[in-house]
């Protein structure tokens, strides 16, 4: 089903307009952000406390979550789209009645309508402006959250933040809770190795600089309402770090990433963290209790089994291989000694691709 069109546009235009006026105040002030944001009156997203504690005892009442992704048309999101989806509804279907997982939205950020919008629940969102993300596509990413939160209507009351490369392999429960969120926790991100930079945008006055948990956007479980709130702060500081120099170069890739974690700690929103939500090949062999495979490196081995990685192997699998196409239906299986876990997502994706109508048409 498709959602969008030219009754959204006034509404887009207008929320466009804001996000613009915030975020010129915020880049062009010649006061340091970390005086001006986020308690100034001239920002449009006042930081609002949340719950930091309480009790972690899981109740009996289920609490229903949406699995949003956002993504590009290109070919590359396209077909780890599909994929990703396919596995989604298998599992879904699987668990019960019982399950927390309900509905599912790719937020497609190009702006207009794609051909697969029949087959994959879609939010179009418009992108941001040509040269605001300075060739870092990335930061269209909390601008299509805060289109989507603010325009769509979203009956689940927690939202999983998931990615086109994630591939559900059993059923997620909601480990988010008593205004905690469930993240996962990244070895990269670093709040203490960067607090120089980081007390720009989380100034000493908040907490300390561990309040920022060592997260990103993705996989996080998070009340609606306070994603609400944390959208256009992840937006604004994303932008504004971009612009800074010293954010730009220290954080580099992962920029958002840290943007995220700041906005959460910001809102007063702590994560609960969660090792076995995701496993990431080669790296980890076995997929275990996990519940996500997140397929972002390349695997690559001899015919022995050995791991080559920095050289390309004689077999590979590598989603960088598939930018411009689908990788095709079948692919070739692993030799044998090759990891566990490489061996799930290479028939995971074998059997998605066989059963999706019209691949790589």
């Amino acid at each position: 089903m498709g959602c969008g069109g030219t009754t959204l546009f006034y509404p887009l235009l207008i929320t466009l307009s804001v996000a613009l006026i915030t975020y010129n105040i915020i880049i062009s002030s010649n006061t340091p952000l970390k005086q001006g944001f986020p308690s100034s009156s001239s920002i449009i997203d006042p930081v609002i406390e949340l719950p930091r504690g309480g009790s972690r005892i899981r109740g009996s009442k289920r609490r229903l979550f949406h699995t949003a992704v956002t993504a590009s048309d290109s070919v590359y999101n396209t077909w780890q789209c599909r994929v990703m989806y396919y596995w989604f509804k298998k599992i879904r279907a699987s668990a019960g009645p019982g399950s927390e997982m309900g509905g599912f939205t790719r937020i497609l950020h190009n702006g207009k309508p794609d051909q697969y919008m029949d087959e994959i629940p879609t939010f179009v969102a418009q992108p941001l402006p040509p040269g605001t993300d300075q060739g870092y596509v990335v930061l269209n990413r909390p601008w299509a959250f805060v289109q989507w939160l603010q325009q769509a209507d979203i009956k689940e009351d927690y939202i999983l933040m998931s990615e086109p490369d994630h591939l559900i392999v059993k059923p997620i429960p909601n480990l988010a809770k008593d205004g905690y969120g469930a993240a996962f926790p990244f070895f990269y991100i670093e709040p203490k190795k960067y607090e120089k930079v980081l007390r720009k945008y989380y100034p000493e006055e908040r907490g300390p600089v561990t309040d920022i948990d060592p997260i990103g956007n993705s996989p996080v479980i998070v009340g609606k309402e306070a994603l609400k709130k944390i959208a256009p702060t992840w937006m604004n500081v994303s932008l504004a770090m971009k612009k800074d120099p010293e954010a730009d170069k220290a954080f580099g890739w992962v920029l958002e990433m840290y943007a995220y974690a700041v906005s959460s700690a910001l809102h007063g929103v702590s994560n609960i963290l969660h090792k076995d939500f995701m496993i990431q090949p080669p790296w980890d062999t076995e997929v275990g209790d996990k519940y996500i495979i997140h397929y972002t490196y390349g695997c690559d081995y001899d015919m022995k089994g050995k791991l080559t990685y920095g050289k390309v192997g004689e077999w590979r699998f590598d989603k960088r291989s598939y930018d411009s196409t689908p990788p095709p239906r079948n692919l070739t299986m692993p030799p044998p000694g090759v990891s566990q876990s490489v061996v799930t997502l290479v028939k995971m994706v074998n059997e998605a691709t066989a059963n999706i109508p019209n691949w790589g048409e």
